[in-house]
């Protein structure tokens, strides 16, 4: 695990007993812009955890509850959802976007048999899916290990008494020379893009077991000789904790594998698939659809912001708090690519005149997604900067695109009893996940794209909606818990928790 100095490594022989100012145990609320706003400025680097902070993440860190139904809701998503994705992906390859189901009790048998052979003929993870699969797993490993990028603490774990690690941030790098490879690769012939789309079901299959495999695994591997840190949040049951995950940080030399997991294999793969389905369209129509051109441009405005803003995921909560296990496993190394690319899937099988927009949809579709990316790429990045600051100096990058009030200047919020600042401005000040707003908006025109001939191709939102709202409650149950008093005080500041003044 990588050394941490300068001003970050200093956390933990800071004083823990203070807030700010100075007094121990005071909150103080900045949400107006007065109080301690200015004293307590977000660019000081001063900030540390009380130990009050300290005594609630202790309890934070331990298992009282369990989530996403307990051990039979767990086992069921890990059985489910790869039967789910077979299903769906056998509707749209091979009956055009039709949910088909038995058409009596005596076909079910023989529709289980049907689906098992569409699996069988599509989806049989062949040679080709395996080296395609796990080269480009190989690939961004080996980029992610060696290519340029810069150093970035993340936040202070308190499983590592408050030790911030440290994260090679080098997605944009690896982002850029994957696309110059695929191009080269398709220009000569080696790895012709259409490949992708024509195999996506054999890869997905291919993701199913890999995913898998590297669920039990490092499981194992943190059970038995603690890897990626001690086990954390253990509830005694083994089909619940693989599914959460066993330990918080594991590494592959100076790969951290969560965020490795996070950025590389989904959001790339996922352009990937994107445009291998435009490349197939314009060679067997002579013409690229405006909706086809919306998921090149979706899926590679989403995959640019992870990568140009790579430094910023250290600071998330799924970094810092959530374990590696096979919810985030399995949904970033399968259901992310191969679910969320169904509009593609449907677009490359079906005739355009089923699903192509006039002019005005077009151009009613461009400007909501670009609006969209705008927000959540600025509020993310406002949220990533403040978090940042409170414990190192910020270094901006310069990556394209970046919007001007990404850095907000003297930036109010509520100190909490804890020791963290709980930001009220920026997009921030209109709603607590204005995030996930903008976010769910682009995913609502990525199912819009294909039109609305099938529910299928609008899962990714349907799904993203129930995630969104899932994960809203239960952060705000965590939060709650660790601010106490002080998490009241800031949802009476920002009332809102998705779209202001509504909801």
């Amino acid at each position: 695990m990588a050394a941490v100095d300068g001003p970050a490594g200093n956390l933990r022989k800071r004083k823990s007993n203070t807030t700010l100012n100075g007094t121990p145990g005071k909150a103080s609320n900045g949400s107006n812009g007065s109080n301690d706003a200015g004293a307590n400025d977000a660019s000081n680097g001063q900030s540390w955890i009380t130990e009050h902070g300290r005594e609630v993440d202790r309890k934070l860190d331990e298992h009282h509850e369990y989530e996403f139904g307990g051990p039979i809701g767990a086992g069921a998503m890990m059985v489910g959802f790869p039967l789910l994705m077979y299903y769906l992906w056998a509707c749209l390859w091979y009956y055009d976007g039709k949910l088909v189901h038995p058409t009596s009790i005596d076909d079910i048998k023989p529709f289980l048999h049907r689906m098992g052979q569409h699996i069988y003929d599509g989806a049989f993870p062949t040679a080709f899916a395996f080296k395609t699969y796990l080269g480009l797993t190989a690939v961004q490993l080996v980029f992610a290990a060696t290519l340029p990028g810069l150093k970035q603490h993340g936040l202070p774990v308190p499983s590592l008494n408050y030790k911030p690690l440290l994260y090679h941030c080098n997605a944009l790098a690896s982002w850029y020379t994957t696309l110059i490879v695929a191009f080269g690769l398709h220009v000569t012939g080696i790895f012709r893009l259409p490949w992708i789309v024509e195999h996506v079901g054999e890869l997905m299959s291919v993701a199913f077991i890999t995913s898998f495999t590297v669920t039990f695994l490092i499981d194992f591997l943190a059970r038995t000789f603690h890897y990626g840190g001690k086990p954390l949040r253990m509830s005694g049951n083994w089909i619940y904790d693989d599914f959460m995950g066993v330990s918080l940080n594991p590494r592959l030399g100076p790969v951290d594998l969560k965020m490795f997991a996070e950025v590389r294999v989904p959001w790339v793969l996922l352009f990937l698939i994107s445009l291998s389905g435009a490349v197939k369209q314009y060679e067997d129509l002579g013409r690229l659809t405006y909706n086809m051109f919306h998921m090149v441009l979706a899926t590679g405005l989403y995959i640019n912001a992870c990568a140009k803003a790579e430094q910023f995921i250290p600071q998330t909560w799924d970094m810092f708090h959530e374990k590696f296990g096979w919810m985030l496993i399995f949904w970033n190394m399968a259901g992310v690519p191969f679910s969320y690319c169904y509009p593609v899937v449907y677009m490359v099988r079906a005739n355009p005149s089923t699903y192509e927009f006039p002019i005005w949809g077009s151009a009613a579709m461009l400007v909501t997604i670009l609006t969209a990316y705008w927000i959540f790429d600025e509020a993310m990045a406002q949220k990533s900067i403040f978090k940042i600051k409170q414990h190192e100096e910020f270094t901006p990058r310069g990556s394209f695109p970046t919007f001007p009030n990404s850095d907000i200047k003297n930036p109010t919020f509520i100190q909490t009893k804890h020791g963290n600042k709980l930001l009220t401005s920026g997009w921030w000040k209109y709603a607590r996940k204005i995030n996930y707003t903008a976010d769910w908006t682009m995913a609502f025109t990525w199912g819009l794209s294909a039109g609305l001939n099938t529910p299928i191709t609008m899962f990714y939102p349907i799904f993203f909606l129930a995630v969104l709202t899932h994960r809203c409650e239960r952060d705000f149950a965590k939060c709650a818990r660790k601010y106490g008093d002080d998490w009241v005080k800031y949802c009476q500041v920002v009332k809102y928790k998705f779209i202001p003044g509504v909801y």
